[in-house]
C-alpha cells in the first residue's frame, strides 16, 4: 500500500534521510481524483472565498447549498476520515448516533496513490487506494441526516470535559469548535519519504505506479522472482530487509542513502545484526542517491552521487514513520507503546498513561493504534470502538 501524503513543504531531516512532510503545507501531490479542490466550490461553481466573503461573519450555522452544517455537538466526533475514520462515521449512522468525521481530504490517505490492493474483501481483481475511498465517502453520504462529513478540515486541539470532549478544528479557512460525548480518534500515520537531492517527489512516480512498496503486509506477495531495494540504515530496514526473504525474492539489497548502516546501534548489536544480514546474503550499500530512472521499462534503477547505477524491480521502504499524529491523543492522557503507537483495550479503548485503565468516552481506530496498519483491521477496529459506544449508550 502506498502513501505519500503532501509534496508541499520539504524540510530535510537532521537525524535521518527522512523528509519532513508537513499536514499544514498548501497543497497535496496532484492525483487521479480531486475532491479536495471541488469540495472547496458550491454548485454554481463559485470559489469558498468569494463566499465567504458575501457572508458577514463567515460561514458559521448558515444553510448553503454544497456546504454541510457542522452543529455544535454530536454523539460522537471522528478526527480523521481514512478508511477507519470513515468506516466509524458509517457504522455511527447504522446505530443511530449522530457524528461528525473531520477529515483532511482522501488524498492525505495513506493509501490514496496505491494502483492497487490486493487483500481487500470483495474484489477479487484488486481496487486501488483512491476508488477504495470513493465508495466509502459515497457509503458515508447516505446517511447525511446523521453525520456529517467536513473536508477539507484539521483538528487541531481536543480537551476532554465533564461532559465529553471538545476539538476545535479548521474548516474553510475558519476555526470551529465541536463537542460530543464520544471522540474516535482516526488520524492515522505519515510515512518518511526519501530526500533526494532536497526534494521528495522524485520517488513519487515509481510509487504511484507500484514499483516502490510501503507495506510489506499489503505488498509483499507482489516480491517472488524480484530483484529488491530496500531503503533505510536502521535496525528497521535490516529486519524488513530480513522479513522480505520469506516472500523469495531473486535478491535483497540495503541502500543507505549515504548513512552508516546501522549506525544508530551499540557496537555489539550492530556486529549481531550484521552478522545476520550477511548470513541472508542480505548485502547494502552506503552510496548516496541522487535520482531514479526506468520507470519506462517498469524498473526502479537508483542513480548514486559516485556516477553508477543499479536496477531492481521493486524498490520497498524501510523509513518507516514521519508523523504519527501524536499530538491529540497525547493532550489527552493517552498511553503510548515504545514505537509511538497509542495504547488501547480490545474494543479500542484509549487507555490512560496514569491509571492504565481506559479513558471513558476516548476511542483510537486504524493506523495510529498499535496494531498491523491493515485496511481489513482498521475497519475492524472501527467497528469495535462504535460498538462499544452503543454498548455503553444504551
Amino acid at each position: 500500500m502506498w502513501m505519500p501524503t503532501l509534496r508541499a513543504w520539504e524540510t530535510q531531516s537532521r537525524t535521518t534521510k527522512g523528509v519532513v512532510i508537513s499536514l499544514a503545507g498548501p497543497e497535496p501531490l496532484a492525483g487521479p481524483c480531486d475532491r479536495a479542490a471541488s469540495s472547496l466550490r458550491g454548485p454554481s461553481g463559485v470559489p469558498e472565498g468569494t463566499l465567504a466573503r458575501q457572508i458577514p461573519g463567515g460561514l458559521w450555522n448558515v444553510p448553503m447549498p454544497g456546504f454541510p452544517r457542522v452543529q455544535e455537538s454530536y454523539d460522537i466526533v471522528i478526527v480523521g476520515g481514512g478508511h477507519a475514520g470513515l468506516q466509524a462515521g458509517l457504522k455511527a449512522a447504522l446505530l443511530h448516533f449522530t457524528a461528525i468525521v473531520i477529515d483532511r481530504g482522501p488524498k492525505y490517505s495513506r493509501s490514496y496513490y496505491s494502483p492497487r490492493m490486493d487483500n481487500i474483501p470483495g474484489f477479487p481483481e484488486g481496487i486501488s487506494g483512491h476508488a477504495l475511498l470513493d465508495r466509502q465517502i459515497a457509503a458515508l453520504r447516505q446517511h447525511e441526516d446523521r453525520v456529517t462529513y467536513v473536508t477539507p478540515a484539521r483538528a487541531t486541539a481536543a480537551r476532554r470535559k465533564e461532559n465529553g470532549f471538545e476539538v476545535d478544528f479548521e474548516w474553510l479557512k475558519q476555526t470551529r469548535t465541536v463537542r460530543g460525548k464520544y471522540l474516535i480518534l482516526a488520524p492515522g500515520v505519515v510515512d518518511r519519504i526519501p530526500d533526494v537531492e532536497g526534494k521528495i517527489d522524485p520517488i513519487f512516480p515509481w510509487a504511484n505506479q507500484g514499483l516502490v512498496y510501503f507495506c510489506e503486509f499489503c505488498d509483499g506477495h507482489e516480491l517472488p522472482g524480484k530483484r529488491v531495494a530496500v531503503l533505510g540504515a536502521t535496525p528497521y530496514a535490516a529486519r524488513l530487509a530480513l522479513e522480505l526473504k520469506h516472500f523469495g525474492p531473486t535478491s535483497i539489497e540495503i541502500l543507505t542513502h549515504g548513512e552508516p548502516m546501522l549506525g544508530e546501534l551499540p557496537p555489539p548489536e550492530r556486529a549481531e545484526l550484521e552478522g545476520e544480514l550477511r548470513a541472508a546474503g542480505i548485502p547494502w550499500s552506503e552510496g548516496r542517491m541522487v535520482g531514479f530512472d526506468g520507470i519506462r521499462e517498469k524498473n526502479f534503477t537508483v542513480k548514486f552521487a559516485d556516477g553508477t547505477t543499479r536496477t531492481f524491480d521493486r524498490g520497498f521502504s524501510g523509513l518507516g514513520w514521519y508523523d504519527m499524529h501524536g499530538h491529540l491523543p497525547q493532550a489527552l492522557g493517552a498511553a503510548f507503546d515504545a514505537d509511538g503507537y497509542v495504547q488501547t483495550d480490545e474494543d479500542c479503548r484509549v487507555l490512560s498513561k496514569e491509571s492504565g485503565q481506559p479513558i471513558p468516552g476516548l476511542y483510537c481506530v486504524g493506523d495510529l493504534r498499535s496494531g498491523w496498519n491493515q485496511i481489513p483491521e482498521a475497519w475492524a477496529t472501527a467497528e469495535r470502538a462504535v460498538i462499544d459506544v452503543f454498548v455503553q449508550s444504551v
